[in-house]
Order: C-alpha cells, then structure tokens, then sequence
C-alpha cells in the first residue's frame, strides 16, 4: 500500500497500474474474487480513458493536442511511403536491439509534397500506430517579430519533447526552415533556423519529430543531414485515385466506372478528392437519394477544379 501511494503522488500511473492489479491477484488468491474483478474493471477503465496533457502557460498556445484517429491501412499512397513508414514503427517497436549496437532508430522525419497529399496524416497514423500522443506545434504562434522570442519558445518545446515522449508534428516547416542566404531573408530567421538546427542536433529523446513542408526547394539544405529519412508526397495515381473514391463513397457508390470519373482527378490532392467524394455524398443524402450517380460525382469534381483552377496555372 505505501508503494502504491508513493506511484501515486510520483505520477507513476505504470508503477500504480502494475501494484493494483498485484492487489487485485492478491484479492483472488484470498477468495475475494468481485473485489478482484472490480479493481481490474478500475485499471482497465483508466487506461482506456484518453489521458489529458497539461502545459506550463507559455506552451498551451504553441503546441496542440490531438487523439489520432488514423491507421496505416487508411492511408492511400505509394507502396515506396508506406515501407518506409512501417521501417520508422519497426525500429520504434525494436530499439532495443538497434541500442544493443549503438544504433538509434529512425525519429526525425522530414515529409515533403505538395498540400492535401497525406503529410499530416502521415504523423497522426505513426502517433496511432505506436500509442504516442500527438502534438502539433503551431507554427503561426511560434514565429513572432519580437527578437530572440521565437528561439526561447523553440527551446521550450525542445524541453517539452525531452520531457514527454511522443509525436511532434512540426507543419507548414518552411516558415522557419527556409534557407539562409536568400533576399528575402532577415537576421532574426537565420538565428532562429540556426536555433532549431542546434536544438535537432542535440535531441536525444525517445520522441519522434516530424517536420513537413509543402516545398522541399525552399528549405534550407543544412537541414536534410538532421534528419533521419526524408518522405516525397505526390499526387494521386488514377490507381490511388480509384482506390481513394471507392473508400471514400463505400455503400453511397452507384452503378459507374470508378476509373471512368478517376481520370477527371487529375491534379487534385488526396484531400480534395475526398472532400469531392463527402460533397457528392451530402448532395446525394439532401436528394432524397441512396446512390451516387456518375453525374454528381463528376460535378463535385469540377467544383474543386474551378476552385482552384488559379493555383494549378
């Protein structure tokens, strides 16, 4: 019981979870079986029940929490991607054989493409896939005009993913990581980009750091050797595109080609099929309908080819 208290107020919820269900076995032994059975119900509840992380006040407008929702199988991508993801959940299970050699496993992750191509979601599904919690550091909140602020709160969240372990998504990477030297670059960037370079360098958490950009071009190339593995996102294939519409539209599907309307995707991301495939589904449900017709989905298509038909010129 003093051990139990002791894990407790040293928020060891391992260590507690490890005595209680050690009493548990003990409350069994005794005959006390609906005893036993209620404290195992108890453990049980406790770690199912999605656990709540706390900030100092600095940090809780720079990092977001979020509960990862997807799994490997979910996403649609290359064959080439989805090797090199499962290598990175692969090293992470067995590090402590690659630590036998001294070898770290892979956990800074650069993922490059273009917007809407499954880089965010890559993150959320290595989070998932390891029971990790994800973070996501808000970029917009973390650069400011203010000199040197923007390196003290990048050395804040260094001592946060040194403290707590788990997947930290550092997206829209570009705002920092631009490379040095060009015109338009000001001082306090370069010591900023400099800041982080130093900060990824000498991490040696068990946290894994994710840092994507929608232009690989644009970062700066001290950057690539602090990495341990870099991912290139494109858009769809027809043969993912196919895939992507008939997941995303399941039983709403109506009797058409996939492939016929797939080659109307071309040039839209992941995302923005998916979002053509969600608007084609309501329309359909506020039709008093139960099938989507080749029409509407074709119509949904161009929907998001006209809104952004500016930025593919």
């Amino acid at each position: 019981m003093k051990t139990l208290i002791k894990s407790h107020f040293d928020s060891d919820s391992e260590r507690f979870s490890t005595i209680a269900l050690q009493i548990a076995a003990h409350e069994a032994r005794q005959g006390h079986g609906g005893i036993a059975h209620e404290i195992r119900i108890l453990i049980d509840n406790i770690r199912n029940k999605p656990v709540r992380i706390t900030f100092h006040r600095e940090l809780e407008d720079l990092v977001l929490v979020t509960e990862p929702q997807h799994r490997l199988n979910e996403l649609v991508t290359s064959d080439s991607i989805k090797t090199r993801i499962r290598r990175v959940l692969t090293e992470y299970h067995q590090q402590h054989k690659l630590k036998k050699y001294g070898l770290p496993h892979r956990r800074k992750i650069l993922l490059a493409g273009p917007p809407g191509t499954g880089k965010t979601m890559t993150a959320s599904i290595i989070a998932k896939q390891l029971d990790l919690p994800f973070y996501t550091i808000l970029m917009d909140k973390l650069v400011t005009k203010y000199m040197g602020e923007t390196s003290a709160k990048l050395r804040q969240i260094f001592d946060l993913i040194q403290r707590q372990e788990g997947v930290y998504l550092f997206d829209e990477f570009d705002a920092i990581g631009g490379e040095r030297g060009r015109d338009n670059d000001v001082g306090e960037m370069r010591r900023v980009l400099n800041a982080f370079l130093q900060f990824i360098e000498k991490d040696r958490s068990d946290s894994l750091i994710i840092a994507a950009t929608n232009n690989l071009t644009l970062l700066d190339q001290a950057l690539f050797r602090r990495f341990d593995d870099v991912l290139h996102y494109e858009l769809p294939n027809l043969k993912e595109a196919i895939v992507l519409i008939n997941n995303r539209l399941g039983a709403f599907k109506g009797r058409f080609s996939t492939e016929k309307v797939a080659v109307q995707t071309a040039d839209l991301s992941h995302s923005e099929i998916a979002q053509a495939c969600d608007d084609a589904i309501k329309e359909t449900i506020l039709a008093d309908r139960e099938k989507v017709t080749k029409d509407i989905i074709l119509a949904m298509f161009k929907d998001r080819h006209d809104a952004y038909g500016n930025r593919r010129s």
